[in-house]
């Protein structure tokens, strides 16, 4: 599967090596340009690696991941609307302020503000925002014994599916939280299950604990 990955920082570099370890092919980008991610892509793969402007990695993917600061958001509304229309766009993104401050967002969470700069039809599904890079980059299991969960949630079960089809490629096990604002509230920082790498059924002992909460 091709990959567009927007932002090159720590998730965005890790994913990228776990997708192309996997035998996916990803481009990645920022907002300084492909140049400055030359030295990065060769030592991901140049075989299955490139470096493109925002809006061509987005072009490039059949699956876009959003690994930006949270403050960067904005600049999706930017973008044309029939670059992300029936895309699926993997939210990573998580509401900390410059000096990493939850930020309150009230009664919303970050993929649904995410959603908002957005244009209309992005699948979007919130993913890879719960584990710290390092423990994505060192914990990924060949073995489907014991694997770490990483959860998922979103409105668009296709789409699910599929981002959950490429966390088991990279050696992890997905959980579904259910739908972008009651599953993606379980997600937010904070949280019982966030930063909190566990096994399936910790997992879901902790999910089953939130009902109701």
């Amino acid at each position: 599967m091709k990959i567009g990955i927007i932002g090159s920082g720590k998730i965005g570099e890790t994913t990228a090596r776990l997708f192309v370890n996997a035998g996916h092919q990803i481009a990645l980008s920022n907002s300084k340009g492909p140049q400055s991610l030359e030295s990065l892509v060769a030592s991901i793969g140049p075989n299955s690696a490139k470096a493109m402007t925002v809006q061509e990695a987005i072009a490039f993917g059949d699956v876009v991941l959003l690994a930006l600061p949270w403050r960067k958001r904005e600049e999706l509304r930017s973008l044309p609307s029939e670059l992300l229309k029936n895309k699926i766009v993997i939210d990573a993104t998580n509401p900390y302020s410059e000096n990493f401050e939850v930020i309150d967002l009230g009664n919303s969470t970050s993929s649904e503000e995410v959603a908002k700069e957005l244009p209309t039809g992005a699948r979007i599904v919130k993913a890879f925002n719960t584990m710290y890079y390092e423990t994505l980059r060192t914990e990924s299991r060949k073995s489907k014994d014991d694997r770490l969960v990483l959860f998922v949630a979103g409105d668009d079960a296709d789409a699910k599916s599929v981002v959950s089809k490429l966390i088991e490629d990279i050696g992890f096990t997905p959980v579904d939280t259910g739908s972008l604002r009651e599953g993606g509230r379980k997600q937010q920082p904070g949280s019982p299950i966030y930063n909190n790498p566990m096994t399936v059924e910790v997992a879901r002992k902790r999910l089953s604990e939130l009902v109701g909460k």
